[in-house]
């Protein structure tokens, strides 16, 4: 079931069920911007960027959250000088694909980041996402738990952003 809500004068995507094709969320991006992806928790903010032709995705910054006007403005100082069309916000769906509190929350704060910047957002199944970036981060590139911490949910952002992308093509 998908269904549209206005963010500011933008629109949202609710989408229960993130398999669908996101026909909407695209109708409402111009081509030639760049998309953000999302990784949001209650600590922190995974932020990664697209490029315009929206083939790939590169990792940006973990923000560690303080207070929402404090969040905006590291996303703002980030995302300077980017054209941006849009976010893509990871949905921590449960694993029987369900909702739960944390996708509520997810949800909700993915609404008010994409009303502060006036744009629209989609929500991504990001069922394990952060679980396979890890993998890669430890069994890859031998990564130290303190150097995962900080770049773990950028890493996310970007898995979730990617796997978007991926799908769109």
């Amino acid at each position: 079931e998908i269904s549209a809500c206005l963010v500011g004068s933008e629109m949202c995507i609710r989408d229960s069920m993130p398999s669908f094709f996101p026909d909407a969320f695209l109708s409402s991006v111009p081509r030639g911007t760049a998309l953000v992806g999302l990784d949001i928790g209650a600590k922190t903010i995974g932020v990664a960027v697209s490029d315009t032709l929206w083939l790939t995705a590169t990792p940006l910054k973990t923000v560690f959250r303080k207070s929402f006007q404090y969040d905006m403005n590291e996303l703002s100082a980030l995302l300077k000088g980017r054209e941006i069309g849009g976010f893509i916000s990871g949905l921590p769906l449960q694993m029987n694909g369900e909702e739960g509190p944390q996708a509520a929350y997810t949800r909700e704060q993915g609404e008010k980041i994409a009303a502060y910047f006036q744009k629209p957002v989609y929500f991504q199944d990001e069922r394990l996402s952060s679980a396979a970036v890890e993998r890669v981060m430890i069994g890859t590139y031998d990564m130290s738990r303190k150097k995962r911490k900080e770049r773990l949910d950028a890493g996310a952002a970007a898995f979730i952003l990617q796997s978007f992308l991926d799908r769109i093509r």
